[in-house]
């Protein structure tokens, strides 16, 4: 069978090779701890759990509209309009099975083979995978340590060119937990408001924050009629295997992009989105509590892997990752993971699964048990002793 072209072009999520890895490891008997994928380890909240088996018992398991069920879109539209300060309305929200369609999507209506898109590298891996695959052209902003893994705003300005069609930004974002400041994105406002440029605003990771807050660019003037906010379910309420998420955008590009989901996914299961009702308008106690205990975590897996020689680490200010420096171990960090994985028993992700600005960094998640993550801490410092 001939595969198209443009298979050769699409990249992965490495988190779930490395998942694999480690389950090949465990089936063997070999006991590992799971610092690699970025998924909260708690359950889904019992209030959403109810709603949605409630929600299946009344039949909600058909068919609904392509762009979601008009009570969803309701109350993403008034959430959201509410925390990002903008007007919105339902018509301009697409409810998705989880957040990447909305990234395909908007990459795919928007963008043409040739056009540039600037993307934040190490950032997510799907990023680039999709400009690429579509035939545009992945131009990487470098995401570096010294900014504390901000964005240089001048350098951004130095890639933009007649061909740039869209800037992807991600606060707080995976892998390094950095956050934009207002004033970068201003910047960024800026830029696109002059150069008539698209904004894919991946907002995620926006409820876990511990220092500062939130800034979207959608809110500067004039940004919301050319920003998609992406944002979702998975990481707010523990709910990845669900798959809810949604993007906000202007009304006619939300009517193209419902229409993709008619032509790929039909829609989103009906039940999952009753319990998202529940999701946003329940109690929040769970999120903060989540939030919390996150808080505590990043600080644990912060000091700890400060106290390993040759190891260095960023304090997150968002989302629940650590992007710690490994540099002085004189390894590429493909290799590093591996004897990290092997000898160590500790799944983790090489740097340059986030870009080829990753190399001699490694993402650790802290969405595991403190206990878990001091015994992970302790057993690297032993392997990289033999090393």
């Amino acid at each position: 069978m001939r595969l198209a072209e443009r298979m050769s072009r699409l990249g992965t999520e490495t988190a779930f090779e490395v998942l694999a890895k480690a389950k090949q490891l465990e089936a063997k008997g070999k006991d590992v701890i799971h610092l690699e994928i970025g998924e909260p380890d708690f359950d889904t909240p019992r209030n959403i759990v109810d709603a949605g088996i409630k929600a299946l018992n009344e039949g909600y398991t058909h068919y609904n509209p392509s762009a979601g069920i008009p009570e969803l879109r309701e109350v993403i539209a008034k959430e959201i309009a509410k925390t990002r300060k903008i007007d919105v309305n339902p018509d301009q929200v697409v409810v998705t099975p989880g957040a990447k369609p909305i990234m395909f999507f908007c990459i795919l209506a928007l963008v043409d083979e040739g056009d540039e898109v600037i993307y934040p590298n190490p950032g997510f891996p799907i990023y680039e995978s999709v400009i690429n695959f579509l035939g545009a052209k992945a131009v990487p902003i470098q995401i570096r340590e010294e900014n504390d893994f901000g964005l240089d705003t001048d350098e951004l300005k130095k890639l933009v060119t007649d061909k740039t069609k869209m800037i992807i930004v991600n606060s707080p974002a995976n892998p390094t937990g950095g956050m934009l400041t207002k004033d970068d994105l201003k910047v960024i406002a800026d830029i696109a408001l002059s150069r008539d440029i698209s904004v894919l605003s991946d907002e995620i990771y926006s409820r876990i924050i511990y220092e500062g807050s939130h800034h979207s660019i959608s809110s500067f003037p004039g940004m919301q009629e050319r920003t998609i906010i992406l944002d979702g379910f998975s990481k707010t309420y523990a709910m990845t295997g669900w798959r809810l998420g949604y993007g906000v955008m202007r009304e006619d590009l939300a009517v193209l992009i419902a229409k993709l989901q008619t032509n790929s996914n039909s829609c989103t299961a009906t039940f999952t989105q009753r319990a998202g009702i529940e999701a946003i308008t329940g109690p929040q106690d769970e999120v903060e509590r989540m939030g919390a205990e996150f808080k505590r975590r990043r600080d644990v897996i912060v000091e700890g892997l400060n106290a390993i020689p040759r190891i260095s680490c960023k304090t997150p200010r968002g989302a629940f990752y650590v992007f710690p420096n490994v540099k002085e171990i004189g390894w590429e960090v493909r290799k590093l993971s591996d004897y990290i994985l092997n000898e160590a028993g500790v799944a983790v992700l090489f740097g340059t699964s986030f870009g080829e600005y990753g190399e001699g960094y490694i993402r650790l998640s802290y969405a595991n048990s403190v206990e878990n993550i001091k015994e992970g801490l302790s057993r690297i410092e032993k392997a990289l002793q033999k090393i």
